[in-house]
């Protein structure tokens, strides 16, 4: 029989999540391991975003467990200074993950966590692993998704990539772009495109709330004293004042506002780092859904034409979790590897399982469900030994 590697607590990921959690359990003094399939921490920021990544939110929200960010960090950190964050972060709370670790299957057994893994920096190897209670800190964003459109695959004759892949617009100086996706990387990529001189379309498939870092960053702060109903008023009063009408060029507004959506659908508003006004100058057009693609003629459902010659799936991500844990075992995920749960009580199952930044809450909801768990997984080892 094939020896296991013992420990009390399993963490599955490196990211913020994972790290968190860690940093938490360390604290405390509870023993635990962080497996990471990538060969580095946080390879979603390091490695699958765009340059010109900023945190869309000020720094004091989001700011992991137990570390605030530097006093002369800016209010909005790029991406070099959040991943520096993460390392110094990793080497202060003595964190030291075990890289290029794919976790293979993971079922609850006899009181125990038995999860395999392919251990990919060795050729063939093959490592189980023994825990009381295991962490999926793998996160919502782990596989890039691109919607099934008519003739994308067999038909398209130009280049086509998810924004996980895309790094800046360099390569697409004087080319027709289309950009699926109105969030947050969809506007940004779009915004990246327009300044590198492409000629870019940007499909907005559904309302959105549009608002500016600041604005978004007042709303937080009026949250804590204020109900969701009207903070939302005072917002979009902002935004009214910063845009103007922006229904007219293609941006509507849902019917509930920004933080109260975010609340109901799990969708953030998105922030504008300059797209509104390459929309509002005519520099980028906004467009319905693709309705089908011949060669590189897009047609959309209003029945316009664009000859394309690449596009952008801006569309999101999804979480990989059922591919790899009985989901059965725990109660914790459905199907889709999501938890059963809303938040706030997403991030504890049965049989020492637990699930930490599937919340839809940002980083801030990582850090409150790292907490959540080390505190958790304390009071039960402690009732343990007594």
């Amino acid at each position: 029989m094939e020896q296991q590697i013992k420990i009390l607590v399993l963490i599955i990921g490196a990211g913020p999540a994972g790290l968190a959690t860690s940093a938490c359990l360390n604290r405390l003094k509870i023993p635990n391991l962080v497996l990471e399939k990538e060969d580095c921490s946080a390879s979603l920021w390091k490695r699958r975003s765009y340059d010109r990544l900023k945190l869309h939110l000020a720094k004091q929200f989001c700011q992991l467990p137990h570390m605030p960010f530097p006093p002369n960090a800016p209010t909005f950190v790029s991406k070099v200074g959040f991943t520096n964050y993460l390392d110094a972060y990793a080497t202060r709370f003595n964190i030291n993950p075990r890289y290029n670790r794919n976790v293979k299957s993971a079922h609850f057994n006899g009181g125990r966590w038995i999860v395999e893994v392919e251990n990919k920096s060795v050729t063939a190897s093959r490592e189980v692993y023994s825990a009381k209670y295991m962490v999926v800190a793998t996160g919502e964003n782990s596989e890039g998704v691109i919607p099934e459109i008519p003739g994308l695959v067999d038909s398209f004759e130009g280049e086509y990539l998810h924004s996980s892949e895309y790094k800046n617009g360099k390569n697409f100086a004087g080319k027709d772009v289309l950009v699926v996706g109105s969030g947050n990387s969809g506007m940004e990529i779009a915004y990246d495109l327009s300044k590198w001189k492409a000629k870019v379309s940007i499909v907005v498939r559904s309302p959105v709330h549009v608002l500016t870092r600041g604005i978004v960053r007042i709303g937080m702060c009026l949250l804590r004293f204020f109900p969701v109903k009207l903070v939302d008023r005072w917002c979009l009063l902002l935004a009214e004042l910063r845009f103007g009408s922006i229904s007219r060029y293609g941006l509507v507004r849902p019917n509930k506002g920004p933080f109260m959506n975010k609340l109901i659908t799990g969708r953030s508003p998105t922030i504008d780092v300059g797209c509104v006004g390459e929309i509002k100058s005519g520099k980028i057009q906004v467009v319905p859904s693709i309705k089908n693609i011949e060669g590189k003629r897009v047609e959309f459902v209003d029945g316009n034409t664009k000859i394309i010659d690449s596009i952008v799936f801006a569309t999101g991500y999804k979480s990989s979790v059922s591919k790899w844990l009985k989901v059965d075992d725990g109660d914790l995920f459905n199907e889709n590897g999501m938890p059963k749960r809303e938040f706030p009580n997403h991030w504890k199952g049965k049989n020492g399982l637990y699930s930490v930044g599937f919340g839809r809450q940002g980083l801030a909801g990582i850090s409150r469900d790292a907490q959540n768990i080390a505190r958790d997984i304390d009071s039960l080892v402690c009732r343990r030994s007594i």
